[in-house]
């Protein structure tokens, strides 16, 4: 058998391209890596800033206040009177109420009517005057030629002493005597002044003197009047007695 030696020839790569150093291929890769590499998400923003807080009320804006004055301390602005014919005048800061002989009882009223309400106001009576405080009371024509008739919290400066008690006048005469009440009987100052707090809601009337409690009444028949002074009768005596009336505030709270 014949044997043929085989020589196998290997070309070398040509050398035109040459073969980059590791350690520039090092630092391409770091170049690229952390651009290739990096999340897709974007990283979260920042939150927005929170809001700025809401400006201050401007020094001159104040909540509603629901209280009235029912006498601007000067004149009789906001008043008309009924019934007889008792002066009425302002003096020193205060709405003055004078008998005169063969008069029946006369009421300066308030032009405005109001339902529920707190009604707070001093007063001083001369001894022997008999007065009361109007309260849902009301002048009609077809009632009475038009007599004043409702509610009225008494003002009694005699010994019997129901000064809050309430009576209906025109009406039905008393409807919470003070007769079983003998702490609001002590509260009354004579010859002092003193302070009424009286509130209306709904079917509800409530007397305060001198911050002692005195009627306590339970009563639907009339809902809304106006206020009113009463400056009572003293048939033909002809002296007169005063009573005063001053800081006459009303909060209105009918809704």
């Amino acid at each position: 058998m014949e044997t043929r030696s085989i020589s196998i020839k290997i070309s070398r790569a040509p050398s035109a391209l040459p073969v980059p150093r590791p350690i520039s291929l090092l630092a391409a890769l770091l170049t690229v890596l952390p651009t290739a590499c990096a999340p897709t998400h974007q990283a979260p923003s920042a939150p927005d800033p929170a809001p700025p807080h809401a400006a201050a009320p401007h020094a001159d804006t104040k909540p509603a206040d629901p209280s009235i004055s029912l006498f601007n301390g000067k004149d009789l602005s906001g008043w008309t009177q009924r019934g007889g014919k008792a002066a009425y005048f302002v003096e020193e800061g205060a709405i003055v109420g004078e008998s005169r002989p063969g008069q029946p009882n006369s009421f300066l009223c308030t032009e405005r009517v109001y339902a529920d309400f707190i009604l707070e106001l001093d007063f001083i009576a001369d001894t022997d005057a008999n007065s009361g405080i109007q309260i849902r009371s009301n002048s009609v024509p077809d009632y009475k030629n038009g007599q004043v008739h409702g509610y009225q919290v008494e003002i009694d400066t005699t010994d019997r002493a129901w000064t809050g008690g309430i009576y209906d006048e025109g009406r039905r005469g008393w409807l919470a005597p003070l007769d079983k009440n003998p702490a609001a009987r002590a509260a009354f100052k004579q010859g002092q002044w003193n302070h009424f707090r009286i509130e209306c809601r709904a079917d509800h009337i409530q007397t305060w003197l001198n911050a002692v409690p005195c009627a306590d009444l339970r009563d639907s028949m009339t809902a809304s009047g106006f206020i009113a002074l009463q400056v009572h009768g003293v048939g033909d005596r002809k002296d007169p007695l005063r009573v005063r009336w001053k800081n006459i505030v009303l909060t209105d709270l009918t809704k």
